[in-house]
């Protein structure tokens, strides 16, 4: 199998579509990427790394920062944190006030806003945002083998200015019990970590620590792993995960820069990103492209 012309053939199918979706317009620094930006990328166990396009353009990785503030969390304070937050798809938009108080302030599961507002409140647990903050770019340094991954403050600062629901989540969760520091600190926090930027060969690369094969990077056990993906396909694509499964058929998490990592259990990690989002609020290309390369490689955890 030639990876490398398949992604080439992806990245040029991609450049020669004209509906690409509408790019993040409800975070001002988001709504000025240009739609017409694709790049693909696939890390293997082996050190390999094949990319087309983009590859090398850093682009906000968003709510993808879930996956490894997640894991940071279930590193620190293990299986406990799953009494404040649930493991169910939510059928719901990602922001859904409406779920979260039918069900009492706890969120379905960590990948809506609501549940990675409750992981990144753990993950402070007394310190000081500054230092959840350091933690999560230390650990992308690491996984990545370079300290060229930042946070950034344009970004940051515009989603703050814009993130009322956010605010309002997690007041509401404050006000049920599940939220222990200062509402301001955690979304300021929160705010930060979905402002990371990352091109797609290092996301893919970072996205090893979930393929679970040897050579890769451990960031939590084997069994966390397995656990983190089943919740990756399930939930990692909101109220499209369902689709997502349906089309593509291996666990993935996208953010609404328009980036997707997904992982090949025991065999390959992948990222794509392409600005324009779809109906749902995950990349239109960048999904398609990922159908396309199941397609041309037969990866899925299905068989």
């Amino acid at each position: 199998m030639d990876l490398q012309a398949i992604l080439d053939g992806i990245a040029q199918d991609a450049a020669q579509q004209a509906d690409r979706g509408h790019v993040a317009s409800y975070i001002p620094e988001l709504a000025c990427i240009d739609p017409g930006h694709f790049g693909i990328a696939v890390a293997l166990p082996n050190g390999q790394i094949h990319a087309a396009g983009d590859a090398t353009t850093p682009f906000s990785i968003q709510s993808i920062s879930k996956v490894f503030t997640l894991s940071l969390a279930l590193g620190r304070i293990g299986d406990g944190l799953w009494s404040r937050v649930g493991r169910e798809p939510s059928g719901s938009r990602f922001n859904s006030i409406v779920q979260l108080e039918a069900e009492h302030g706890r969120p379905r599961n960590p990948f809506i806003n609501a549940g990675a507002l409750v992981v990144t409140d753990a993950l402070m647990a007394g310190r000081e945002p500054k230092t959840v903050l350091t933690e999560t770019l230390t650990t992308l340094h690491s996984l990545c083998g370079h300290d060229q991954i930042f946070m950034n403050a344009a970004v940051a600062t515009s989603e703050k200015q814009t993130g009322h629901t956010n605010r309002a989540l997690a007041e509401f969760m404050k006000a049920h019990g599940n939220l222990n520091s200062p509402v301001d600190l955690v979304t300021d926090t929160y705010f930060h970590h979905c402002a990371i930027e990352m091109t797609c060969r290092d996301l893919a690369k970072a996205a090893l620590a979930f393929v679970g094969a040897p050579g890769c990077p451990q960031l939590i056990s084997p069994t966390r792993i397995r656990r983190l993906n089943a919740l990756m396909l399930t939930c990692g694509h909101y109220d499209a995960s369902g689709d997502f499964a349906f089309r593509v058929g291996f666990p993935g998490k996208s953010g609404v820069g328009g980036g997707i990592m997904a992982v090949i259990p025991g065999r390959a990690a992948v990222a794509v990103w392409s600005p324009g989002l779809n109906a749902v609020g995950n990349s239109k290309l960048g999904t398609e492209a990922l159908e396309q390369l199941v397609q041309a490689t037969g990866w899925s955890v299905f068989g």
